[in-house]
C-alpha cells in the first residue's frame, strides 16, 4: 500500500489498537495494525497483561519485543488467573470486568502515551467492537475512536434487534420450554437486514435465557448500541458478502460510517510486506508446523478440516461422536484439537480410534488456520462458524460444515446453509456420528458438495477483486484513513 507520510517516527500518525482478549479478535486488529503500519502509521497494540504472558509462552520474548513504530503494551483486565495459564479466560467473567475496570487504566495509558516524547501524538484508537470503554476513553481526551466489530455485519444487525427482544417480551424466557417447543422456529418478520426467512434461532444465541440480568445479553446489546457512538465502524468484511445487513446499517439504525474493508487476511497478505506479517506473530498457541508436510501428500480437495475455534467448547460425549463420525467417513482429516476444547474432561481418543486413521488423519493442538485452508488439498471445512473461520474458509474457496456454538455462530451458520452464501450444510447440536459421517460424505463425494465448492470459489474470487488494488475494500482503507483516520492529526 501506498505511504501516507515519508516523516519521522514522532510526526508520523499513531494508532492505538485494542483487542478483546481472545485470539479470534487478537487476529483481525493484528492484521489491521500491520496495514496501518504499512501506510505510514506509528503503532501501539494493547493486549491485556494475561494475554501478554501468553504471547511470550507460545512464541518466545522476541514475539512482544515489537519494531521502533510498532510497540505493545498492556492493560489489566481486572480478573482473577485462571487455573490453566494457557486456556481461554471465562468469557463473561472477563466482559464484565473489562466494562467495569478498565477505562481508567486505559486513558491513562493514553495520557503517558501522549505524553512521551520519543512517540507521535495518538492521532486515533481503534477499538475492538466490544471494547467500547477504549473508544470512551479517547474520546474524554478528544481522541478519535473508532470500532473494528470482530463479528460478521449479519451477527451485528442481530444485535441491535435486542432491544427489541426485550420490547416483545421475547427475552428473558420465562422458562427452559423454549428450547424443545418450537419457539426458537418463530419467524421474526420485523428483523430487517437478514435475509426473508429469518428465525428466532438465527439471531445471536446469547437472548437465549431465561436470566434477565444475563451478562453476555446485556454486553452485547450495549456494546454493540454504543459502536454507533464511535466516529465509524470498521467491518472485516467486503460489502458485496454482507450487503444487506451493511445497507441496514446505513439506513434502518441511521449510521452511514461504515467502512467494509475485508478480509482482512487477504489485505495483509496482498498489501503488507512479508517481513513485517511474520516478524509479528500473534498466536497465543504454539501452531504445529508440520501440517504442511503432510497435506502437501494429500490429493487435491481430498481433506477434511475440523477446527471447533479458539473459544468453543463441547461435552465428551459430543467429542466421541464427532471422532466416530470422522473415523467411519474413511476421508483423510485434519483435526486441531485445543487441550480446552472437551468442557467435562480432557479430549481423549481411543487407540481404536489412533489405529483407524493412523494412515489418513493428522490430530495437532493448533495449526495456521489461514494457511490451512488456502491450500489446494483441503476439500471441506468443519467449522464452529465463528467469523474468522468464515471469512478465511471464504477466502480459501473452501464449503463449511456446520456445527454452531454460541453468540454469532448461528447467525453465520444461517447465512451459510441459506440462499444468502450458500456454501454450507448444518449438523444437528445433539451431534450424532452417523450425521457426521452423512454430512462429511455429502460434502466431499456427494453433488450438493460439489455445488457448495463451486458457490465458495465464486466467493473466492469476489474477496480477491475486494481486495486487489482499486478493489472495493482496498478503496475503503484508504478512505477510512483519509476521512476519519488522520483528520485528528490535521487540526
Amino acid at each position: 500500500m501506498e505511504t501516507t507520510t515519508t516523516m519521522s517516527n514522532t510526526r508520523k500518525p499513531h494508532a492505538v489498537v485494542v483487542p478483546w482478549p481472545a485470539q479470534g479478535h487478537v487476529n483481525p486488529l493484528m492484521r489491521f495494525a500491520k496495514l496501518l503500519h504499512s501506510t505510514g502509521f506509528h503503532i501501539t497494540f494493547i493486549h491485556t497483561e494475561f494475554n501478554y504472558k501468553r504471547l511470550i509462552r507460545s512464541n518466545g520474548p522476541d514475539s512482544v519485543k515489537g519494531l521502533p513504530d510498532f510497540r505493545f503494551e498492556t492493560i489489566p483486565d481486572g480478573t482473577p488467573p485462571p487455573s490453566n495459564p494457557d486456556a481461554t479466560q471465562n468469557v463473561p467473567l472477563v466482559c464484565d470486568s473489562l466494562r467495569k475496570n478498565c477505562f481508567g487504566p486505559f486513558k491513562t495509558l493514553l495520557e503517558r502515551l501522549n505524553n512521551n516524547p520519543h512517540f507521535p501524538p495518538i492521532s486515533c484508537v481503534i477499538a475492538d467492537g466490544v471494547m467500547n470503554f477504549a473508544i470512551k476513553a479517547a474520546e474524554a481526551l478528544s481522541i478519535p475512536g473508532v470500532a473494528l466489530f470482530t463479528s460478521s455485519a449479519f451477527s451485528f444487525v442481530g444485535y441491535l434487534h435486542y432491544s427489541q427482544l426485550i420490547r416483545s417480551g421475547i427475552f428473558p424466557f420465562q422458562n427452559n420450554d423454549y428450547l424443545t417447543d418450537g419457539t426458537l422456529d418463530t419467524p421474526v418478520d420485523w428483523v430487517t437486514g437478514m435475509g426473508n426467512n429469518v428465525l428466532l434461532k438465527h439471531l445471536p444465541s446469547f437472548f437465549q435465557t431465561t436470566d434477565p440480568n444475563d451478562i453476555m445479553f446485556h454486553f452485547m446489546k450495549d456494546e454493540v448500541e454504543d459502536c454507533l457512538k464511535a466516529r465509524a465502524v470498521i467491518f472485516n468484511n467486503f460489502e458485496e458478502f454482507e450487503l444487506e445487513a451493511v445497507q441496514a446499517v446505513r439506513s434502518k439504525f441511521n449510521f452511514p460510517n461504515i467502512y467494509s474493508i475485508g478480509p482482512l487476511s487477504l489485505l495483509e497478505q496482498k498489501h503488507v510486506p512479508k517481513s513485517l506479517s511474520e516478524s509479528l506473530n500473534s498466536s497465543l498457541w504454539k501452531q504445529d508446523v508440520k501440517v504442511f508436510e503432510w497435506l502437501d501428500s494429500r490429493e487435491p480437495e481430498s481433506v477434511l478440516y475440523v477446527n471447533y475455534g479458539c473459544v468453543a467448547v463441547m461435552s465428551s460425549q459430543h467429542f466421541q461422536q464427532l471422532a466416530w463420525g470422522i473415523v467411519d467417513s474413511k476421508q483423510p482429516f485434519l483435526w486441531v484439537v485445543r487441550p480446552d476444547v472437551v468442557k467435562d474432561g480432557p479430549p481423549m481418543l481411543t487407540q481404536e480410534f489412533l489405529e483407524e486413521t493412523k494412515d489418513r488423519g493428522l490430530v495437532v493442538n493448533w495449526c495456521a488456520q489461514e494457511k490451512v485452508l488456502g491450500h489446494p488439498a483441503v476439500g471441506a471445512f468443519l467449522t464452529h462458524c465463528g467469523w474468522n473461520s468464515m471469512t478465511e474458509t471464504i477466502c480459501g474457496g473452501v464449503p463449511v460444515i456446520c456445527w454452531p456454538f454460541n453468540a454469532d455462530q448461528q447467525t453465520n451458520c444461517y447465512c451459510a446453509c441459506s440462499t444468502i452464501w450458500e456454501i454450507g450444510m448444518e449438523i444437528n447440536p445433539d451431534v450424532q456420528h452417523d450425521q457426521v459421517l452423512s454430512l462429511v460424505m455429502e460434502m466431499m463425494k456427494g453433488e450438493k458438495g460439489k455445488k457448495m465448492r463451486k458457490k465458495a470459489q465464486e466467493w473466492k474470487r469476489k474477496a480477491e477483486e475486494a481486495t486487489d488494488v482499486g478493489g472495493s475494500s482496498y478503496t475503503n482503507f484508504d478512505r477510512l484513513i483519509k476521512e476519519v483516520l488522520l483528520l485528528h492529526g490535521e487540526n
